[in-house]
């Protein structure tokens, strides 16, 4: 990958024309999802209070893709940059070295976020950003084990201290364990029946590297199914990364946590893709918008009303333009969400 200076660092403080922000991230092995559109939900968060220096989260900021654009977008806005792969911060802090007095990073898991705002002292904040999943910086390098196309080592892990690896799933879960993540976190329909094959193929010999599973999988699942079903890896790449990181209990903490550190006129905005993400997200973001007022009653009791309201309306997808820029967009949702006044509330 890399991640050296093949062009001229352009002017920090020029404004990016429409697009060019995703072309000129390509050098540090990251082109953020729907840039241009993430700026524009981020930003009314950032100004909502005038001369106050917002302060703004981002949770997973991988290559800093997407801080690099807030950071240019506003002149005083101070970032708190979260991510649990060090490989990524050491990227970040280069790619971001132009600001350095309005950013700090630290390595952590976003589920910390209470964590890292409580040792900064700061009780407030006003967005917060979560770029889910895998990022291309990761599937790109063959050694972390996340892309299913190249033969690697079954790693997966995002912080590289945490002990478990995918190859350690696939040599010690009893066959129930595994054919339980195969389906819950893969949407495996023969789960039962590759989690039967590897424990077969792992008495013979344990399993290291990738292509020995891919060539399972393709063994396992019917020829049918591979035909039109995508890549028959996939899913269970995918089961295996999550169940690695715990991603999805992460998630189901972090989210939580960071509504209730912002303030009002603040924003959290989640960029999923793939359907067990943005169901946990759709669900949370839905139940802080509704009363809590008892249904039938002819007014709203004093104190019911929600302290949010929704930025989006539904998940939205990114457009033609999007995806011809950035094929790797095709999956995500994006949902965001905003706390209200109370005389804002309806």
């Amino acid at each position: 990958m890399n991640t050296g200076h093949d062009e001229p660092r352009p002017d920090r403080d020029a404004p990016l024309p429409v697009g060019e922000s995703a072309r000129r991230s390509g050098p540090f092995g990251h082109v953020p999802v729907m840039a241009d559109r993430m700026i524009e939900l981020i930003l009314p968060a950032l100004t909502a209070h005038g001369a106050d220096a917002p302060i703004f989260v981002d949770a997973t900021l991988g290559a800093g893709g997407h801080t690099e654009l807030v950071l240019r977008a506003h002149e005083d806005v101070r970032v708190i940059g979260i991510d649990r792969d060090t490989t990524a911060l050491d990227i970040a802090r280069e790619r971001l070295a132009d600001y350095a007095g309005r950013i700090t990073f630290h390595q952590a898991r976003f589920d910390e976020i209470g964590d890292v705002l409580e040792d900064l002292g700061i009780d407030r904040i006003d967005a917060a950003l979560f770029d889910l999943g895998v990022s291309s910086m990761q599937l790109d390098r063959p050694d972390r084990g996340f892309a299913y196309a190249v033969d690697a080592p079954l790693d997966m892990r995002m912080d590289i201290s945490e002990p478990m690896t995918a190859a350690d799933i696939l040599n010690t879960y009893p066959h129930g364990e595994l054919a339980r993540i195969l389906s819950e976190y893969g949407e495996e329909r023969f789960a039962g029946k590759i989690a039967s094959a590897i424990i077969r193929e792992r008495e013979r010999e344990p399993f290291t590297t990738s292509a020995r599973l891919v060539e399972l999988l393709y063994a396992t699942i019917p020829a049918a199914t591979r035909r039109t079903g995508g890549h028959p890896a996939k899913r269970t790449f995918q089961a295996l990364r999550i169940e690695v990181n715990h991603e999805l209990d992460a998630l189901r903490r972090a989210i939580p946590a960071a509504l209730a550190a912002l303030r009002v006129g603040g924003r959290v905005a989640v960029m999923s893709y793939q359907s067990l993400e943005d169901r946990i997200i759709k669900r949370e973001f839905a139940s802080r918008v509704v009363s809590t007022s008892p249904r039938g009653l002819p007014v709203e009791l004093p104190g019911s009303a929600p302290d949010f309201r929704l930025v989006t309306r539904g998940a939205e997808r990114p457009d033609e333009r999007e995806l011809a820029q950035n094929p790797r967009s095709a999956p995500v949702r994006v949902r965001v969400i905003e706390r209200v006044d109370e005389k804002d509330r309806s």
